[in-house]
């Protein structure tokens, strides 16, 4: 039976699948981890997506965890980093502990991704550019260069891992303080076994009991960096704060 002339022609003019691009590829993975999760961003699953097949994928993306580090790359985009503009004002260190409170705050919003920063390495623009920010408010406050270069790694690393820490807070049935009941069962547990404690065989534990779990994460988390800063003013490099020969400050 001779197929309808119609029929051929709808076949032969259907649109053509829009072609793969680099950024077209990571715009999808984030749409996909803010409706699915980032466990869901694989390079099978993003295919499905896209209508291809993973082979097509792995020429703009090496393998799930460049495409995650890409992810991470696009939702740096929200980060704030006004207060390292060079008419923000206000004291150096206050300005540094906004940016970094603000890097915390986006992968707080995105607890899975927080854990994978632990150990993807971000490259793309948008990362650059909160490096950027981070060690010219280093640089105002007159943190020498090889510190500042030092120091960098640690805050990051602190915000990094306090978002990571509370990722497993981004399930149902949390309380106003963002725990589930698995998590608020750990804590009072943790905070039984510390009132418990005895005062003749732990007395430094039995007097700090409390102040171990006292504070809001926010003014913990602001302190902490702040440690972190004042201690690059005051600790030189085991090798001295000159830059190795050939290397620019």
């Amino acid at each position: 039976m001779t197929a309808h002339p119609d029929a051929r022609r709808s076949r032969r003019e259907r649109p053509a699948k829009p072609a793969l691009t680099r950024p077209g590829i990571i715009a999808t993975a984030v749409g996909l981890m803010r409706a699915e999760g980032l466990d869901r961003v694989t390079m099978r699953r993003l295919a499905q997506e896209l209508d291809t097949g993973p082979a097509s994928l792995y020429v703009y993306v090496r393998n799930t965890a460049e495409l995650h580090a890409a992810v991470l790359d696009e939702l740096l985009g929200a980060v704030d980093l006004s207060p390292a503009g060079a008419k923000a004002g206000g004291d150096w260190r206050d300005r540094l502990v906004r940016v970094l409170t603000s890097y915390t705050a986006v992968l707080f919003e995105h607890p899975g991704l927080a854990r994978s920063a632990l150990v993807a390495r971000p490259s793309g623009e948008r990362y650059l550019d909160l490096v950027e920010a981070l060690l010219s408010l280093l640089d105002e406050g007159g943190v020498p260069p090889v510190r500042a270069a030092w120091v960098l790694d640690l805050l990051l690393q602190l915000g990094t891992a306090t978002a990571a820490e509370h990722a497993a807070q981004d399930r149902p049935g949390r309380d106003e303080a963002g725990r589930d009941g698995a998590d608020r069962d750990e804590w009072d547990a943790l905070g039984k076994a510390l009132r418990a404690v005895s005062g003749e065989t732990r007395p430094h534990l039995a007097a700090l009991g409390t102040e171990l779990l006292s504070g809001s994460g926010e003014a913990r988390l602001a302190w902490g960096f702040r440690v972190l800063i004042n201690g690059a003013l005051h600790t030189p490099r085991p090798e001295g704060d000159a830059p190795p020969e050939g290397r620019r400050a």
